[in-house]
């Protein structure tokens, strides 16, 4: 069992991770989004690669996670909200990354999906949607088409950086080497803001760029310190602690609350407020999730000349 302090880091980690997309919100209304983006991987990088230990892989597996992660993951998501994705479904929407991870899995590493998984999915599918405002898709409350296909691509790009980690750390332990996640984070992090930077001058214009920076206010200010600093440098830091003193499955099913705290958050602060028809598309989301990752991994099936290195 996790010890009352432990919990209450992990239950605050989630909170900080479930209100991050409602600080997104709240920075996309004095800064460009993918200048946004930009903004949060420097602030992660600079000054901690002077600290942090190079990740003892290839640079490839870095660089490829930042394309990933940050480029192709946050770039999508901060444009999607910034086109009408509300925060509270966009925490929902994003936690979709499991379905990629496992169908991606599955596909390149040849990992089995059980049954019980293949249903998680299918319940998670119909809870998007419903979350997307399923037959009354025409309502007011509908979620726009183009932020939640950004949404569901970031999801997807989430899916596709889990992959590289996968490979990174098979790579890192075929060298007898513990692979650093924070260090990965940190290093990883040097990639995204100059591809942001150039996607934002040529979506949002010199004079929209300039005009964030010179009359940036405490939101904005905040808005980058909390995403790089607690969402990324301390969510992630002290997650891995978790993760290195308490066995996996303890720990990893808490991330489900991240949706949870990510709606209260947006309903606190934001005044947002989901259709019945949208709650029910959240709460069928965190049901599938919730049957996907905590179900029993399928038996591997023995076939001759059919076992591929990892």
């Amino acid at each position: 069992m996790l010890s009352a302090r432990d919990l209450a880091l992990a239950l605050l980690i989630v909170t900080i991770w479930g209100a991050n997309f409602t600080v997104i919100r709240l920075g996309l209304d004095g800064v460009p989004p993918l200048l946004l983006a930009a903004l949060r991987f420097a602030f992660v990088a600079v000054p901690w690669v002077l600290v942090a230990r190079r990740p003892a892989i290839e640079a490839r597996y870095w660089v490829i996670y930042g394309l990933t992660a940050g480029v192709g993951q946050f770039g999508c998501l901060f444009y999607a909200m910034h086109i009408g994705m509300p925060a509270g479904v966009a925490s929902v929407v994003m936690q979709s990354q499991a379905v990629f991870t496992i169908a991606l899995a599955a596909l390149f590493l040849r990992e089995p999906i059980s049954r019980r998984q293949l249903l998680g999915l299918a319940v998670a599918a119909l809870g998007l949607y419903l979350v997307s405002g399923g037959p009354a898709g025409g309502a007011p409350a509908a979620v726009p088409p183009a932020a939640l296909l950004l949404t569901i691509a970031s999801a997807a790009w989430w899916g596709v950086s889990n992959i590289v980690v996968r490979l990174a750390t098979a790579r890192a332990a075929a060298l007898g080497l513990n692979l650093d996640m924070l260090g990965v984070t940190i290093w990883s992090s040097l990639v995204p803001p100059l591809p942001l930077l150039g996607l934002s001058l040529a979506l949002d214009g010199r004079d929209a760029v300039i005009r964030a920076a010179v009359q940036a206010d405490l939101t904005s200010a905040f808005a980058v310190a909390f995403l790089a600093y607690g969402a990324t440098l301390f969510g992630f830091g002290m997650w891995n602690r978790l993760l290195a003193r308490y066995p996996t499955g303890r720990i990893a099913p808490m991330s489900l609350l991240v949706p949870v705290t990510g709606i209260l958050t947006a309903a606190l602060v934001l005044d947002e407020r989901l259709t019945w028809l949208q709650g029910l598309g959240c709460a069928l989301v965190v049901a599938g999730l919730a049957l996907t990752t905590l179900a029993p991994a399928a038996p591997a099936r023995a076939a001759a000349g059919s076992a591929r290195p990892r």
